[in-house]
């Protein structure tokens, strides 16, 4: 399945999710700055300490937008206010419901790159997405030489110049969406599994050398976020459906 821009639709004022179901939610952070002292108040203390501790005042703001979005959307699936919220955090520093909450079984991610957040939710299924601005990078070669796994240099190699700047976005954020899906991090190095990356071609964890059944347990997809941006969702099993919704409309 993909996704296309068409698909983004408002969310339901009643919101539930199906153990089938996928859910993609997409903000565009900056039409919120002016409401940051508001959204600030939603914050638990330690996520407040988080955005003091930036140097500059628009990434400070836009921690800030993200993390409270965070809290709004799953309120809306829990039933409970968004300040109640209470996260735990994986031994690489993944978020998720505390499990005294008995709210466990919803498992979130969430992405943001520049002016544009994304955030996965599904229940009981883990999720990882991740999300690029399509801009200028001059280290891509060295970037790809250096983390890219062998399978994945080989067919970078190949690629006309013109398809090497989206490939390597492509396969960028297909690998931190499944890194982040798994809850590991940077911890487990980028070369130990291979994504498909040429533009066009099917989304797909192709081998993995950290667990042999990885392929069958692990999906990814290609998300459409919006102009100028790549992103990926990854996921635990392969019966799925993806719902998309756009804060904005």
């Amino acid at each position: 399945m993909t996704l296309s821009g068409s698909l983004w639709m408002s969310p339901p004022a009643d919101i539930s999710i199906n153990c089938d179901e996928i859910h993609v939610w997409r903000a565009q952070i900056d039409l919120l700055a002016h409401r940051v002292p508001y959204l600030l108040q939603i914050l638990s203390e330690d996520e407040k300490e988080r955005a003091k501790r930036f140097q500059f005042q628009k990434d400070r703001e836009r921690f800030i937008v993200v993390r409270s979005l965070l809290r709004a959307i799953l309120s809306r699936y829990v039933n409970v206010e968004a300040n109640q919220l209470r996260f735990c955090y994986g031994p690489y520093g993944k978020p998720a419901m505390d499990t005294s909450t008995g709210y466990e079984v919803f498992r979130f991610n969430l992405s943001h790159s520049y002016e544009l957040a994304l955030y996965a939710i599904a229940y009981n299924r883990e999720v990882g997405i991740d999300v690029e601005l399509n801009r200028p990078i001059i280290e891509v070669d060295q970037i790809v030489e250096r983390f890219f796994s062998i399978r994945e240099k080989s067919i970078f190699r190949a690629m006309p110049s013109k398809l090497k700047h989206k490939a390597f976005l492509t396969c960028w954020t297909r690998k931190e969406a499944y890194l982040k899906a798994r809850g590991t991090g940077l911890s487990l190095a980028f070369d130990q599994f291979d994504v498909s990356l040429v533009p066009g071609e099917p989304t797909k964890l192709l081998d993995s050398r950290i667990e042999s059944p990885d392929t069958v347990l692990w999906s990814i997809q290609e998300l459409y976020p919006g102009h100028n941006y790549v992103a990926a969702l990854a996921f635990e099993g392969e019966e799925w459906q993806l719902k998309c919704f756009d804060l904005s409309e």
